[in-house]
């Protein structure tokens, strides 16, 4: 819509100003338009506008949601005054490109600048970039960042804290964070629960699960990831296919890939390969989803000598797929076991052939020179 506008607009003798840019520029940001994204720089830079805070603050945000690092950096680069806004989205693009260590050093050069006062924007984008990273020391630090600005009360900060500690395995710290919390929304439970969850305390991530539902905090389908997980790893499969039958009629969460493979790999875990076997082909899902849920029950069969269903599993993958490595040499692997030595031998052919085979047992590391 507002791009329509824009096209209207030029048509008259109103000229656009920063404001005006800054809309349009943050339209094709939600939209990920890089195309648009980049008309509208040329259109700023004729405009006179190519200086301006405003619109240039704006053109950051977009090329880093377009994954565009380097235009993001040599506009800001450019711009002759920048405020938090601005530092924010840089700091922002290097994080949501995988530029994690670069994102906190900009983040601490800013604070050392003395410019300004970081916002609980970038401070969750700090501690946001500390949990991808998994660096305990670097999210204590930004902490006492937090502290010492008194934004610790904030419950967006608070749930990136709580987020965070979970994701660097201090669930103890995640937990007196998220108790502080005074009126704790669906976002720090979930991260509580996939959190105690990845670190073995089922029990934990069910009694926040219970606690959730009591308050009538409605969960969403990552806190089912997460409570899942939970139950796949303490062995608590009833409870597991009780949460999965339940999703879509008592909480409106209609499952999907990962809560299938969560339970078949529950499932798998003490033995039940048929059960879980008959879920996966119960389920209608494609592509690396429909591979992941076969690599596990693949990797069930395997485990327990079901070759009938490592053969089929390994040939479900193929066909998501066929380019998995792993799923041809299994499958040969399978047919081996099951004493198939002809579709054995004919599937490794094929695999030379075809480029997949991989000379086994024998790899390459760099030893330097003893000083």
């Amino acid at each position: 819509m507002a791009l329509c506008l824009f096209r209207q607009m030029q048509g008259t003798v109103v000229l656009p100003n920063e404001f005006t840019f800054a809309t349009l520029i943050n339209a094709c940001s939600i939209l990920v338009n890089l195309e648009i994204g980049r008309r509208l720089h040329a259109l700023v830079e004729v405009s006179g506008l190519q200086s301006n805070l405003v619109a240039c603050s704006s053109l950051v945000d977009m090329y880093g949601k377009c994954n565009h690092v380097v235009e993001a950096r040599l506009i800001f680069d450019s711009m002759c005054t920048r405020n938090v806004v601005s530092w924010t989205s840089m700091i922002t693009t290097y994080s949501q490109n995988a530029q994690g260590h670069t994102a906190l050093q900009l983040f601490k050069e800013f604070n050392h600048s003395g410019l300004d006062r970081p916002n609980h924007f970038m401070l969750s984008s700090a501690i946001n970039t500390c949990a991808s990273l998994g660096s305990l020391s670097d999210g204590k630090i930004t902490h006492g960042v937090v502290i010492r600005l008194g934004q610790d009360a904030s419950d967006v900060i608070a749930s990136a804290l709580v987020d965070m500690y979970a994701k660097c395995g201090c669930v103890n710290y995640s937990a007196k964070v998220f108790r502080r919390i005074s009126i704790p929304s669906v976002i720090p439970y979930t991260s509580m629960i996939v959190g105690a969850a990845k670190y073995g305390l089922g029990t934990l991530s069910l009694q926040l699960f219970q606690e959730m539902v009591v308050r009538s905090i409605k969960p969403n389908d990552v806190t089912f990831v997460g409570v899942l997980h939970a139950c796949s790893h303490s062995g608590l499969v009833d409870k597991g296919l009780e949460l999965l039958n339940s999703m879509n009629g008592k909480y409106g969460v209609i499952p999907d890939a990962k809560h299938y493979t969560c339970v078949a790999d529950m499932l798998g875990r003490v033995g039940r390969i048929e059960e879980a076997y008959e879920l996966a082909k119960s389920v209608q899902v494609e592509g690396d989803a429909r591979a992941m849920l076969w690599g596990t029950i693949l990797s069930a069969s395997r485990l327990y000598g079901r070759v009938d269903i490592a053969l089929e599993a390994s040939n479900r993958i193929l066909e998501s797929n066929p380019e998995v490595d792993g799923a041809y040499v299994t499958l040969v692997n399978a047919y081996a076991l099951a004493g198939d030595w002809e579709n054995a031998h004919n599937l490794r052919s094929e695999m030379k052939h075809t480029g997949v085979y991989k000379e086994p047992g024998s790899s390459w590391i760099e030893v330097k020179e003893p000083t």
